[in-house]
């Protein structure tokens, strides 16, 4: 594996940088935006949307499912696609099927029609990820990388965050169609900056060699089951439902026959070139990602139901809470990029990591040890904590992990980073979810040992609040039934919190587990100079 360290400064200062940069660099991140807003947007529309297209809750939820099931087949693939069709056209392409996929998901009328078009749409949302982070690898100079890579990221961690708040807002002073509508607009701006602005590098116009059939069944098969897997198995009580378990065997076939034939000498053009990984800052920084995506896309998954169910909070205060917290991200990111920009960054970037892990084990530590009585002010702090430590976590790590990539390597790189995250993110989401349940049933076990009737707490209690309840004119039984209940709603408040509480410590222990991989990156060597293929 060459490094881009190995690469003299001066190869490729003849090449001259597109002028035009920032502004594809403006279209590029409104895409990247767009693309993953529509992950997040559309959670609180679904009880909406179900009742207008006349669905139950369980199958509208394949409006989310298909399309991360088409966005995560595509991912891998997307440095294949833009060789074969050129960048430029590629990206376009992309942006183009994504809008009118979302114009058609806001005039479906029936559930298998925006489930055909949000399947049709993650497809073309996987470029707006890949391929755009990667175009911006190529276009921009080395000592711009740190300052415009934040900015790119930005967009990736702060909108899942702001998604929740604005899906409320529209859904409850308009439709949840306008959750789709909006992307047009932004499309369309998006779609003419980039085909206006952008151009392929020269011989770069067009893929040699044949198209890897074998790989992309593989792949699509794979990654798809696994998807599928993670999406629906705690919903269908995991491997006693015949069809995951099915399902798991053949994605773990599937995906190690692919692994085999890629890496294969026989197979001379692999749709994904898993060589790139010989690069140990590469693997050690996917590593990384796939265990910020476990934290990013789980605790945005955990909170909203935590909120909801124990603070008694509506969906949108819950985004209005997740707020501050999305805010600390932007600033930090910033904060990295200033301090990583720059042929000779002022930080070595392995530094940010470590503060940002460190903070975030802070943050996560504060939420693991909440009570059902905490408001919105006990989350608010916390919640700041966990999201200046994402903008001192994905900033660095992805400025480390593309510092020692030549840019022809860049866009496989990309493909593989964004696909880690959300592969991680749906680890995160399933196993937190069946972490969340099976531990509220074990901690209701443990709280119900101590409710026996010589508990003199619990008599004191019980003849407290059922006296309460008769000096307001409550009958003895109507009252001795009451308190029953109230002992029934505070027994599953308090087992569901401390199943919450060890939610939030175990994704704090995952950042602790997987930390040691920081010693196995590198500060990429002070360079300068454009990289090559700017234009």
């Amino acid at each position: 594996m060459a490094t881009a360290a190995a690469v003299p400064a001066n190869a490729s200062e003849s090449e001259e940088l597109n002028p035009f940069r920032w502004i594809i660099l403006a279209g590029l991140i409104t895409a990247a935006i767009m693309e993953v807003l529509d992950t997040t947007i559309v959670n609180v529309a679904l009880p909406q949307m179900a009742g207008n297209l006349g669905a139950t809750l369980e199958e509208i939820g394949w409006v989310l499912t298909g399309y991360i099931l088409s966005n995560v087949v595509v991912l891998p693939m997307t440095a294949f696609l833009t060789e074969t069709f050129g960048r430029k056209n590629y990206l376009t392409a992309s942006i183009i099927i994504f809008v009118v996929a979302s114009f058609l998901c806001g005039t479906s009328t029936s559930l298998t029609e925006i489930v055909i078009w949000r399947i049709v749409q993650g497809a073309g949302g996987a470029a707006l990820l890949s391929t755009a982070q990667a175009t911006i690898r190529q276009i921009f100079p080395r000592d711009q990388q740190g300052m415009v890579q934040a900015i790119f990221i930005l967009g990736i961690i702060v909108a899942p965050t702001l998604g929740p708040t604005l899906g409320g807002w529209i859904t409850d002073n308009y439709s949840w169609n306008w959750c789709f509508f909006i992307n047009i607009p932004i499309g369309i701006v998006s779609a003419f900056l980039v085909s206006t602005f952008l151009h392929d590098p020269p011989g770069k116009r067009g893929r040699e060699g044949g198209i890897d059939f074998v790989g992309i069944l593989l792949l699509m098969v794979g990654v798809g089951s696994l998807q599928y897997v993670l999406e629906e198995g705690n919903r269908n009580d995991w491997f006693s439902d015949p069809l995951i378990l099915r399902l798991s065997v053949v994605s773990g076939i599937c995906l190690a026959v692919m692994l085999w034939w890629e890496l294969s000498s026989r197979n001379k053009h692999p749709v994904v070139d898993f060589r790139v990984l010989k690069n140990r800052q590469l693997s050690a920084s996917i590593f990384l990602f796939i265990a910020l995506g476990f934290g990013l896309y789980g605790g945005t998954f955990i909170f909203p139901l935590f909120t909801q169910t124990i603070l008694g909070l509506t969906p949108m205060d819950t985004g209005l809470a997740l707020l501050p917290g999305g805010i600390a991200t932007a600033v930090a990111a910033i904060i990295c990029g200033k301090l990583l920009n720059g042929a000779k960054p002022l930080v070595d970037g392995r530094i940010l990591i470590v503060i940002g892990i460190s903070i975030f084990t802070v943050a996560m530590w504060k939420l693991g040890h909440l009570t059902p009585q905490a408001g919105e002010a006990d989350v608010r702090y916390a919640l700041i904590y966990r999201g200046f430590a994402l903008g001192f976590l994905f900033t660095p790590i992805n400025n480390v992990a593309y510092g020692v990539l030549e840019p022809s390597e860049a866009q496989q790189a990309s493909g593989l980073i964004n696909l880690s995250r959300q592969l991680g993110g749906s680890f995160g989401i399933a196993i937190l979810s069946t972490y969340v349940t099976t531990h509220a049933q074990m901690h209701r076990a443990d709280l119900i040992t101590n409710l026996y009737s010589t508990n003199p707490e619990l008599v004191a209690r019980q003849h407290s609040v059922i006296a309460g309840l008769m000096a307001q004119g409550m009958p003895a039984v109507t009252a001795a039934r009451t308190w029953y209940a109230l002992l029934e709603g505070t027994l599953e408040r308090q087992a569901s919190m401390l199943s919450y509480n060890d939610a939030w410590i175990m994704i704090m222990l995952t950042f602790i587990v997987v930390s040691p991989a920081v010693l196995l990156l590198r500060a990429p060597r002070p360079r300068s100079g454009p990289a090559p293929d700017m234009h």
